[in-house]
């Protein structure tokens, strides 16, 4: 996920299902795209069936699989298709998981749910300087509009300051300038703050996000 502007919070739109929504996400300023491929998330798509129009998309937007406990040799074959950047792992992937996907070379991202201290004191263990921090709520992964905890989001950024930190968790147009003012993340992440319905963007909610978050 390269820098777009330093000193600016970049921000990743994700659960896209169709390109309408990935170019009007482009056009309002997106750095980066997110595909879900894990097929128990409602914004779930096939990337065989997709991968055309995805290569498409310009290379200055990073486009990011979302993957969920998928087996390490399917996770490294994916990840050199060519319409996909970087993996993001958004499961229950350990550290040992990701070492060996590290060998390979690529740029990842590691999803956890911030929720115990734990976490915080482990989290430089994943082999990528590229950590997601989400909501904790049991049993899902990911997408579910629930907020962050933004005190303990604080805590963790201050602590693991060589992190490129990826603030997720319930996001909108009315909390993310609180957000990234309390946490200072590399980037933001949103989904279900800028949708119609889990398969369809939100033109003016995507605009009014990408406003909040990123003020010029």
């Amino acid at each position: 996920m390269n820098r777009r502007s330093a000193g600016k919070v970049r921000v990743k739109i994700c659960g896209l299902t169709n390109p309408h929504d990935a170019e009007a996400a482009i056009a309002l300023g997106a750095d980066a795209l997110g595909f879900n491929l894990f097929a128990g998330s409602k914004r779930f798509i096939s990337l065989e069936s997709n991968a055309s129009w995805i290569r498409d998309l310009p290379p200055f937007v990073t486009k990011v699989a979302v993957l969920v406990n998928l087996p390490l040799d399917e996770a490294l074959q994916l990840a050199r298709h060519p319409a996909i950047d970087m993996l993001q792992f958004h499961g229950d992937e350990d550290p040992a998981y990701c070492a060996e996907f590290a060998r390979l070379g690529r740029p990842f991202i590691k999803a956890i749910r911030l929720g115990e201290s734990t976490t915080i004191e482990d989290a430089a263990d994943f082999s990528t300087p590229f950590l997601l921090v989400d909501a904790n709520v049991p049993g899902a992964f990911g997408g579910t509009g629930h907020v962050i905890d933004l005190v303990l989001a604080a805590k963790f950024s201050k602590r693991h300051p060589q992190l490129s930190l990826i603030l997720a968790g319930g996001l909108t147009s009315a909390n993310v300038a609180e957000a990234v003012e309390a946490v200072t993340p590399y980037a933001v992440d949103v989904a279900s703050g800028v949708e119609l319905d889990p398969r369809r963007k939100c033109p003016e909610k995507m605009r009014a996000f990408l406003e909040a978050a990123m003020p010029r």
